[in-house]
């Protein structure tokens, strides 16, 4: 009855959301109308052009990126209690269009709709995180060594900082840079260009009611050419980009060849281990989310599983009876678990990865297929594999798949199934799932996982504001400002610290010149 019901969902399923699309795009003030055609937004679900969006010629990229330091000039003299209550009031404007601007996400990306409401909740609670932050972003006093002096470590804004989103996050967290005094210029995935917009237009009238000029919070629209003008332009003191290791080895050396600052989040390949004395009953269905949620479209989405050999079979068996439950669907709808893959080129990486692991003996417990009753949608079947070897050097085990396939291999300790975590290139996030607190020492400890997020009966995805997000390895990178170090990470207390310029300022107010370290230097 079940599988009747989707069959005839699919067939209706365009029609369905082309009205839809028209009300959400509506209702946050985007036109259903497009007038170019260089890029389009293609609903991932149906397959319907959602709207044509035209991207900024070299000359208008020039003209915003005027702009927005022209804007800069103005808004670096704000005193951070005033700019935190613009982010109070870009707060109550964007929690008012909760609702729709998930609803975009949904249409736009894919995801579910509990995610996509997520996602611009989490945007939301960061702008909470920011308007506390702009009474607490201190410098700090140094004692000197000389009598009569005081060395002051000052922050002050930054400049411009440019924000490469990536797709699967299409609502980008701007607020704390903005919160530190800097102008920002988004540029958007060519893909997801209409959620880009609808919170481009909520925070800038946010900016423009109480004075402020708009292009603090500038968006361009483009692909690579406008990336690359960006990362080149010296007139960008930092690049966050988030996307492809290979795209953002080349952002990296391009922002550091002109001694720019950058922030990287280049994706995962993050393993979950299972101990032979783990809670099941909490641990399957967080692997079960991990891998099948957002299609395993996350950073941090489950893509390797390692099983204690006295507990596999068990734990295997429940978790294909998970994945034998999911109904893949509409993603607007309430009880949907799982959409669509974003675009046809995710759809072939899938493909390619499945093909790869039939190829070379791998068992596909479950999946490995396109879903063939959604004729114009990218829904394929999450995947369960154990590959024929556990070798981390194989293809399949260090290369991140974007796409919900799940690989496992069994381990016989502890210390094997960190080894074979640590031997990815990547490291975003890992998750331990043990009750025996010396299996917890070891995990979070020197010789325990290498990753930036290191999880213990908490899976690898779905991380909380407060705490540093960032990766070790090619997934993330490093900046260290004076004491600051500021570890390339986006969310948590000292994040931050790498957003501003510091400046250390000695102060004499003494009667005498003397020098440091006692050095005489008198004619």
């Amino acid at each position: 009855m079940l599988i009747r019901r989707n069959l005839a969902y699919g067939r209706s399923l365009a029609r369905l959301l082309s009205t839809r699309a028209s009300n959400i795009l509506s209702s946050l003030g985007i036109p259903t109308t497009g007038s170019g055609d260089v890029m389009s937004s293609i609903c991932p679900t149906t397959g319907e052009v959602l709207a044509r969006v035209k991207s900024a010629t070299p000359e208008e990229l020039h003209s915003t990126l005027e702009r927005t330091r022209e804007a800069y000039t103005h808004f670096r003299i704000i005193p951070a209690p005033r700019r935190g209550e613009l982010l109070r009031q870009i707060r109550e404007a964007l929690s008012a269009k909760r609702e729709d601007l998930g609803a975009l996400v949904s249409l736009e990306m894919g995801k579910i709709k509990t995610e996509g409401v997520g996602e611009v909740q989490e945007f939301v609670d960061i702008c909470d995180y920011a308007v506390g932050l702009s009474r607490m972003m201190n410098g700090r006093v140094v004692a000197s060594e000389r009598s009569g002096h005081s060395i002051l470590e000052v922050p002050n804004p930054l400049g411009v900082v440019a924000v490469l989103s990536a797709f699967n996050f299409p609502v980008a967290e701007l607020v704390t840079f903005i919160g530190c005094g800097n102008a920002t210029l988004w540029k958007p995935s060519p893909t997801t260009p209409l959620c880009a917009i609808a919170v481009t237009k909520i925070v800038s009238s946010v900016l423009e009611r109480n004075g402020i000029p708009g292009a603090v919070a500038s968006l361009v629209t483009g692909g690579k050419d406008a990336g690359k003008a960006i990362v080149e332009s010296r007139d960008v003191e930092l690049v966050s980009f988030t996307g492809s290791e290979h795209v953002g080895r080349s952002v990296g050396k391009t922002v550091a060849s002109r001694f720019g600052k950058v922030i990287l989040e280049l994706g995962g390949n993050n393993a979950s281990i299972i101990m032979s004395d783990a809670d099941l009953s909490l641990a399957v269905p967080s692997v079960f989310f991990g891998a099948v949620g957002t299609a395993g479209q996350r950073c941090t989405s489950t893509r390797r599983l390692y099983l204690h050999k006295d507990i596999a079979p068990e734990f295997l068996e429940r978790l294909q009876n998970l994945y034998k439950s999911v109904i893949p669907g509409d993603p607007l709808l309430d009880d949907t678990l799982l959409g669509p893959l974003h675009s046809r080129a995710a759809c072939e990486t899938y493909s390619n990865a499945i093909q790869y692991l039939r190829d070379s003996g791998a068992e596909i417990l479950t999946g490995g297929n396109k879903y063939q009753h959604f004729e114009s949608g990218n829904f394929v079947e999450p995947t369960i594999a154990i590959p024929r070897s556990a070798n981390p050097d194989d293809y399949i085990w260090k290369t991140e798949t974007f796409a919900p396939i799940l690989n496992v291999a069994i381990f016989n300790d502890l210390e094997e199934a960190i080894s074979w975590n640590n031997s990815v290139p990547q490291g975003l996030s890992s998750s331990l799932w043990t009750r025996d607190l010396r299996n917890l020492g070891k995990w979070i400890g020197p010789s325990g996982s290498d990753t930036g997020i290191v999880n213990v009966n908490v899976g690898t995805s779905g991380a909380e504001i407060g705490a540093a997000f960032g990766g070790n390895k090619p997934c993330g990178n490093w900046r260290l400002y004076g004491l600051y170090n500021s570890r390339g990470r986006e969310s948590g207390g000292d994040s931050w610290k790498q957003y501003v310029r510091w400046s250390a300022c000695t102060i004499n107010f003494s009667d005498q010149a003397p020098l440091a370290q006692g050095v005489n230097f008198v004619a």
